[in-house]
């Protein structure tokens, strides 16, 4: 019974003070919380007990509706899972032949630059006046008559000589 006057005339004195405007409101709030506790408490500490309890026994009802929602609700998931990922593979995959394209284009192009070159390059080198004037500074001339000898021995050098195909003989090795 002391315990619940005091505590009534703490709550008193509490209220006169919450009406002053200095104080804030989560000291107030603060202080009444403290106050509740203490006058809840007493003279006795609390004593918590745990209680262990076993479920080990306990079934779970089984409900086929429930389970026919969530086998319905996996099956959309998956179809909409596998559809996605479908979409995103395409998307990469267009993505890497875009890149792959582009560097094409790049080698292409360069292989083109460097054939102009090569064919610029050709064309100085078989220019027959520079083959020309080389020979010259090599001391070479034009051949005379009958200075060209043809592996074939034909008679006359000068005659033109057709082409021939022919297949080669097979020796045998004895």
């Amino acid at each position: 019974m002391a315990a619940s006057a005091m505590a009534g005339q703490q709550l008193e004195m509490l209220g006169s003070r919450a009406h002053s405007r200095a104080e804030s409101l989560t000291a107030r709030n603060r202080e009444l919380y403290e106050t509740q506790r203490r006058a809840r408490r007493g003279p006795t500490p609390e004593v918590f007990f745990t209680k262990h309890i076993d479920n080990s026994r306990i079934v779970k009802a089984d409900d086929p509706e429930r389970r026919r929602e969530m086998r319905t609700f996996t099956a959309v998931m998956s179809v909409l899972f596998v559809l996605v990922m479908v979409y995103v593979w395409q998307h990469f995959s267009a993505i890497e032949i875009g890149y792959h394209v582009e560097a094409q284009k790049l080698q292409v192009e360069e292989l083109r630059e460097e054939n102009r070159q090569l064919r610029l390059n050709e064309a100085q080198l078989t220019d027959p006046g520079r083959i020309d004037r080389i020979a010259k500074q090599l001391g070479l001339g034009e051949p005379q008559p009958g200075q060209v000898v043809r592996p074939e021995g034909g008679g006359d050098p000068n005659a033109p000589v057709l082409a021939q195909a022919s297949a080669p003989a097979m020796q045998i090795a004895q």
